[in-house]
């Protein structure tokens, strides 16, 4: 059977008008997604909370300005989220809203299982009442497989878990996804897909406990960045590559929905790197930055090892990977010096995503 087309772009006819749903748009990820669908021409609504980072891209990109409504929202506030999701009646949704850091999840498990299992069966319970709703990307992460260390990238078809409420919480906000699917979505005509992805890198995040933002921050100020695992593996991608996965896949599945179903997101399998190696390639970028390696053991659990198998989003939806990890480090670091020289933070997401768009894929996809 023949492979389908590479996915070369996302088809702006698609988009152009398409109302659009994006749950965590005043995020890292969540405003670079907007910023590309707004720039397709879709008619974006936000629900999320309020940017927790100062400063943010939400902010310092205008990302507000670049939606049809933006609403600074709870997603454990179902009532609200009904009466959102009711007049913006999406016909794309994709569900980025969540607590993502693994360490805060240690320090407040109950935010974390609230947020991303209620707040998920929350939304999926919302868009039972939507009636132009076709299809739902819900953006989980490349942590929610049983992690047992022994090497072997990670298929969609692998048992989920989690050993840290992170992972766990959005192991079983899977659990959720697919009994909606089951009980109620399918038969509404809704594809919905989970989508896993992590590591990711681009401009503007400042979170915390992340290597990247942790490392523009030291370095930023003359300050050593000290580094806690620099031999965990991790399949690292510029921003851009999970978004235009989602992106592919919500025109997919408006087109075939049988193609709904999980999918894997990252770079190839011989691209997942180390935190040594991404720091050494980000500090060369960077032009400067001390580093303090730190190899005593961890205090709390966080896997050794993560790499995750694309072949099924390479054959169903024809996408393989553009940038590769050099290149995607180096734009990230790239972005932060010039936003820290005063450049503009949205003329740099969209020069970032146009030079995305124009790229030529890392590989072909046999037959």
């Amino acid at each position: 059977m023949a492979a389908p087309p590479l996915f070369l772009r996302p088809d702006r006819a698609f988009w152009r008008g398409r109302r659009v749903l994006v749950t965590g748009h005043t995020g890292f990820k969540g405003s670079w997604m907007t910023l590309w669908l707004s720039s397709l021409g879709a008619q974006v609504t936000g629900i999320a909370l309020a940017p927790n980072t100062e400063p943010n891209l939400f902010d310092l990109a205008d990302v507000a300005g670049q939606t049809t409504a933006s609403h600074i929202t709870d997603i454990r506030d179902a009532k609200a989220l009904r009466e959102i999701v009711a007049v913006a009646n999406p016909q794309v949704v994709f569900h980025m809203a969540a607590q993502a850091l693994v360490l805060d999840s240690y320090d407040d498990p109950l935010t974390t299982f609230s947020t991303n299992v209620q707040g998920t069966a929350n939304f999926l319970d919302a868009l039972r009442a939507a009636p132009d709703v076709e299809v739902a990307v819900m953006i989980t992460t490349d942590k929610v497989y049983e992690n047992p260390g022994d090497g072997y990238p990670f298929r969609e078809t692998d048992p989920l878990g989690g050993h840290d409420p992170y992972s766990a919480s959005k192991a079983a906000s899977e659990i959720v996804i697919e009994s909606y699917r089951r009980s109620f979505l399918d038969s509404q005509g809704v594809a919905i897909a989970p989508a896993r992805a992590g590591n990711v890198i681009g401009g503007g995040d400042w979170c915390k406990n992340r290597l990247i933002p942790d490392a523009v921050r030291a370095w930023t100020s003359d300050t050593p960045l000290e580094v806690r695992s620099p031999a965990a593996i991790r399949p690292w991608q510029h921003v851009l590559e999970p978004l235009a996965g989602y992106l592919c896949l919500a025109e997919k599945l408006a087109a075939e929905p049988k193609l709904a179903g999980s999918y894997n997101f990252g770079p190839q399998t011989h691209e997942a790197a180390t935190v040594r190696d991404v720091l050494t390639l980000a500090r060369k970028a960077f032009g400067r930055g001390d580093i303090q390696w730190n190899e005593a053991a961890a205090t709390r659990h966080e896997a050794g090892w993560l790499s995750l198998e694309t072949t099924k989003a390479r054959h169903k939806l024809g996408l393989v990977p553009r940038w590769s990890l050099q290149e995607g480090v180096s734009r990230t670091m790239n972005w932060y010096r010039q936003q820290n020289e005063g450049a503009d933070a949205k003329a740099l997401c969209v020069a970032d995503i146009d030079a995305f768009e124009a790229a030529k894929s890392q590989e072909r996809i046999d037959t």
